[in-house]
């Protein structure tokens, strides 16, 4: 076990030098730590303090060589995790939270000791305490998951997949992050698939984070290298052949005054503007015309349009259904990616375009025309697949592997029901 040593004692170094200025309790917590060392089971933690000195939020950009390094340190703690046995299985079958006393947090609180959310002097009461419920909520946030402190069905899928599997997807995901380290440019723009989060980079730095929503899993969201060149205020929309089949026509079959209520007109091959009433909606003739949406508050893409060339033909835009964003899996596009406050990013793209700052952009808006905009300086933009990962000593984060490209079923959380 001379590598498991090697790892804590680096670990343990570290901290100590972190916590000089802490005295006596410092010294006490380290010294807990150090006899961890040479035990084994539910309570070797490898990281007994992060739940204490450590945020889950970071400046760091996924892609960075400090997220490459803090990974390889988690997955030698990982192997280390599995060697001693991982961590048990938590009963699955009650509703915990704060205030409920129950036998089945005892297996919680060991649980979340062994990851390093809730810290070892804790103790292994049976109360949900405060305790408790903010090291849920931390793994929680670590998983990307509603921080409510709430062990529901969703948060238990995550806490009780095994050590080995965890260790896996941070090895699958090692590889994805070494590929493409170094290679996105200095300022960039990144949607991660998995996370249905998108971050605006500069100098390594995260300086804007979004929330977004991604491809449905039939309706996957590409990974895409491209250049941000366009942003179309107030864009019309045009719907794609799949989305026409997919969901128009069986929408007109329902109610046949669907695209008149929605402003979509229709179009023939010549260009010339169709009568909806006079297609045989039981066919798919419609798939044959174009769809444009006028427009306005109801339009599919909103306010604006984020454009870059795409073998997919896939965009970044704005979206009338702000309520999506709230919702826990945000897979729910036809493989464009729709972004929360899209202003702010649109500002910071906009940046070197001369004439172009927040209030003209906020007052062209109110037109309600349709102005295309050329990036003067395109900015990178790539949509990539990250599930796991570490932005500082002690943080590993984990997703929901949404379209299953970690090749293990257990980690599509998503799927399970």
């Amino acid at each position: 076990m001379m590598t498991s040593r090697r790892l804590f004692l680096s670990g343990a170094s570290a901290f100590a030098a972190s916590l000089v200025a802490g005295g006596a309790r410092a010294q006490d917590v380290l010294n807990d730590l150090l006899r961890a060392a040479g035990q084994s089971g539910w309570n070797d933690t490898f990281d007994a303090r992060s739940s204490n000195s450590t945020k889950v939020q970071s400046t760091r950009s996924i892609f960075s060589q400090h997220t490459i390094s803090y990974t390889e340190q988690a997955i030698g703690q990982y192997h280390n995790l599995v060697a001693q046995g991982g961590w048990e299985r938590v009963p699955d079958t009650k509703k915990l939270k704060l205030g409920v006393v129950d036998p089945d947090v005892v297996a919680l609180r060991k649980r979340l000791m062994v990851s390093g959310d809730l810290p070892r002097n804790a103790g292994l009461s049976q109360s949900f305490d405060s305790y408790v419920d903010a090291a849920v909520k931390r793994f929680q946030m670590r998983h990307g998951l509603p921080a409510d402190g709430v062990l529901g069905k969703y948060s238990y899928l995550a806490i009780n997949i095994s050590a080995r599997t965890r260790l896996g997807q941070l090895e699958t995901n090692l590889v994805r992050l070494r590929e493409k380290t170094g290679s996105l440019g200095e300022r960039y723009v990144l949607v991660n698939i998995p996370a249905a989060q998108i971050e605006a980079v500069e100098g390594d730095r995260v300086v804007l984070r979004h929330t977004a929503i991604v491809g449905k899993i039939d309706r996957q969201t590409p990974i895409v290298n491209s250049r941000i060149n366009e942003i179309i205020i107030n864009p019309y929309w045009t719907a794609p052949t799949s989305i026409v089949r997919k969901d128009i026509i069986p929408l007109m079959r329902k109610n046949p005054n669907y695209l008149r209520d929605s402003k979509i007109r229709l179009f023939a091959p010549d260009g010339s503007e169709v009568d909806p009433m006079t297609l045989d909606w039981s066919t798919e003739e419609a798939a044959r015309y174009r769809f444009r949406q006028e427009p306005g508050v109801n339009n599919a893409m909103a306010s604006v349009k984020i454009n870059f060339p795409s073998p997919d033909g896939v965009y970044m835009h704005d979206t009338p259904q702000q309520s999506l964003f709230g919702q826990m899996m945000r897979f729910d596009s036809s493989g464009c990616v729709r972004v929360q406050n899209v202003r702010d990013l649109v500002t910071w793209i906009l940046r070197d375009t001369p004439g172009w700052n927040r209030q003209q952009f906020e007052a062209t808006i109110k037109t309600g025309e349709t102005v295309p905009v050329a990036v003067s300086n395109p900015v990178p933009v790539h949509f990539l697949y990250a599930s796991a990962w570490s932005t500082g000593d002690g943080v590993v984060q984990f997703r929901d592997d949404i379209y299953g490209w970690d090749g293990v079923e257990e980690l599509k959380i998503s799927s399970a029901f």
